[in-house]
């Protein structure tokens, strides 16, 4: 779905206001958009990992949050939030033109556990430029991952 109006006050909500409670509907909105998609489900569902910093700052990963209730409603896919790491932090990217999101993620992230061979999903909450998902997605490939989807609530159109 599009980042606008209902979704982005909702996202919001979930990422900065600690509505934990608008979890579950977020996550419904996405799984229907994946049944509705055929989206074959994949092995493991990685939540992309916050800093230590972020997760001390906020107490809790957002993304975390979806994926944790994708997975209760795909069972054939295993949540694995420690399987991706964020090994360094990294500043804020809503304010960063494109060409330095690419800079700053950099290196961000590292696979900690087995993922050779395996299909993967990685889920965040709202991809802007999607330097995130891509970094990661990287970081998985050369991990040996065989295939990796990026799940989103909501995209920036």
């Amino acid at each position: 779905m599009d980042y606008c109006f209902p979704w982005d006050r909702l996202l919001l909500g979930l990422k900065f206001g600690a509505r934990l409670e608008l979890a579950p509907l977020l996550a419904g909105r996405l799984s229907r958009a994946l049944a509705l998609a055929a989206v074959e489900p994949p092995d493991l569902i990685l939540p992309i990992p916050l800093s230590a910093e972020r997760l001390r700052e906020r107490g809790y990963n957002q993304a975390h949050e979806l994926a944790r209730r994708l997975a209760g409603a795909r069972r054939q896919s295993r949540l694995c939030a420690l399987t991706l790491m964020r090994v360094r932090h990294t500043g804020q990217q809503a304010q960063l033109p494109l060409d330095e999101r690419r800079r700053n993620l950099r290196g961000a992230f590292a696979v900690v556990k087995p993922v050779r061979g395996l299909r993967v999903a990685i889920v965040d909450d709202v991809m802007t430029s999607g330097a995130t998902l891509h970094e990661a997605a990287d970081a998985l490939r050369r991990a040996g991952a065989a295939d990796v989807q990026a799940w989103v609530a909501a995209r920036t159109p």
